[in-house]
């Protein structure tokens, strides 16, 4: 099926989203009288070129969050959970699991995605900012929502930082995903909603493998920026 990128790629994306979130932040301070300290929080890889340029148009900290999908063994690709660096873990449907699946196998699976958020995090955390996430309004950033698990458990561990609002911001997700979205923040922001929704990658002109060295890249310019 033929059709056309929305984004010409995550920074082109992010520039789009930062605008919105700007906009619904000024109109958040009109009508509330308070201006919201706003902090973004990148699920990294990926996320982290689209939550650059929100960064730098909010003037405001860059970090991170770390949640990785938990894979069924015998098929990496399909996510029956994800697991923070927080210890935070969400489990699929479990119409997922087959009777005979035991804990044992949960357990492992378990322990090989917080294993790779740990190391994940102990790479880029060096080049993060000291924030202080109580009462601040934490934008959670992802290049794209598939499934949704990883964005929902990282908003989790969010909200144990005590924030005035976790809200959760990406540019592409499915329409019929929004209302399940909606329960683990205090606000989402969706640029756009194609259906049918193939894979993130389908929605972008160019969508590169982001490696390590480019988040370290971003998260050390708006450190010095900021």
């Amino acid at each position: 099926m033929s059709h056309t990128p929305l984004f010409a790629d995550r920074t082109h994306a992010g520039e789009l989203l930062a605008r919105v979130i700007h906009d619904v932040l000024t109109q958040q301070t009109i009508d509330s009288g308070v201006k919201p300290v706003p902090i973004i929080y990148a699920l990294p890889r990926g996320g982290v070129p689209v939550a650059a340029p929100i960064a730098r148009l909010l003037d405001c900290p860059l970090t991170i969050v770390v949640a990785k999908k938990i894979s069924y063994p015998e098929n990496p690709e399909l996510a029956i959970g994800a697991v923070t660096t927080f210890g935070n873990v969400l489990w699929a449907d479990q119409k997922l699991f087959r009777p005979k699946d035991d804990a044992r196998w949960r357990e492992v699976a378990l322990n090989k995605a917080i294993n790779l958020a740990k190391s994940l995090e102990a790479l880029l955390i060096p080049a993060c900012p000291q924030v202080n996430a109580e009462n601040a309004t934490l934008i959670l950033v992802d290049d794209g929502i598939a499934t949704g698990m990883t964005i929902a458990v990282a908003a989790t561990a969010l909200k144990t930082l005590s924030p005035a609002a976790v809200w959760l911001c990406t540019p592409v997700a499915p329409q019929t995903l929004l209302p399940w979205l909606e329960q683990w923040g205090d606000r989402t922001i969706v640029l756009e909603t194609p259906e049918p929704f193939w894979s993130v990658s389908n929605f972008y002109a160019e969508f590169p493998q982001v490696d390590t060295l480019e988040v370290l890249g971003y998260l050390q310019q708006q450190k010095i920026i900021g």
